[in-house]
């Protein structure tokens, strides 16, 4: 199942979780959430949905940090790991 902007609380939550304005939020409806703000949307969410969740085709790695509410630590983006394993779309 994908996540969707309306399952993580609509336009207007995930503009201010992501800290930017609504209607950059209305254009990810359609080419998807950028992964580079999916932490802040995580950690808005306390957790309750995961970066692996919201953009699962971005490989993420998991940094040990006890002040993120996911018990793995703070989500990175794997920028070392195989292009051929990685599908995000431009």
């Amino acid at each position: 199942m994908s996540i969707t902007i309306d399952d993580l609380g609509g336009t207007s939550e995930v503009a201010r979780l992501a800290r930017v304005a609504p209607p950059s939020v209305t254009a990810w409806r359609k080419r998807g959430i950028p992964p580079e703000r999916c932490p802040d949307i995580e950690r808005g969410l306390a957790g309750k949905f995961v970066c692996e969740q919201i953009c699962p085709d971005t490989r993420w790695v998991r940094v040990p940090d006890p002040d993120w509410p996911h018990p793995k630590g703070r989500p990175c983006i794997d920028v070392a790991g195989p292009a051929s394993e990685c599908q995000h779309a431009a």
